[in-house]
């Protein structure tokens, strides 16, 4: 059976998570959707839960990090190609997001990022195939 990847994420208005992130592509499992969380499909099993900050908190016995002044973590996401990196970082930029740094072109990668509505930092990026050598 594969490993199935699930972040949990945060959030303060969770309707306005999900409209920001629907923007950028992605869709949510209603199945485990309610008014404190809803899980985000990044892929067949990739899924970012984001968690209204209330019921985010009754799973950590920690402060919960305010992501817009320290960094919890970086989540990096693959796309297609260059322009597919573009085209997310301007949906995101169009839906409210900041960008934190510019475009990084490396030649065999090439990476862009924003910060979502709540400070979470997501990096897109594209890597060429022809650059990932293969598995013995």
């Amino acid at each position: 059976m594969a490993t199935k990847l699930f972040v949990n994420l945060p959030v303060k208005d969770l309707k306005r998570s999900v409209a920001f992130f629907t923007r950028l592509g992605y869709t949510f499992n209603p199945q485990f959707t309610d008014e404190n969380a809803t899980c985000m499909v990044l892929g067949e099993d990739n899924f970012v839960m984001l968690l209204v900050e209330k019921f985010f908190q009754t799973f950590t016995p920690k402060a919960i990090a305010d992501a817009t002044k320290t960094t919890e973590v970086l989540i990096c996401v693959s796309a297609e190609s260059r322009e597919k990196v573009d085209e997310m970082i301007a949906n995101a930029v169009a839906g409210g997001a900041t960008l934190p740094n510019p475009a990084k072109d490396h030649g065999f990668m090439y990476q862009h990022g924003y910060q979502d509505l709540d400070g979470h930092l997501w990096e897109v990026m594209w890597m060429d195939p022809k650059a990932i050598a293969p598995q013995a």
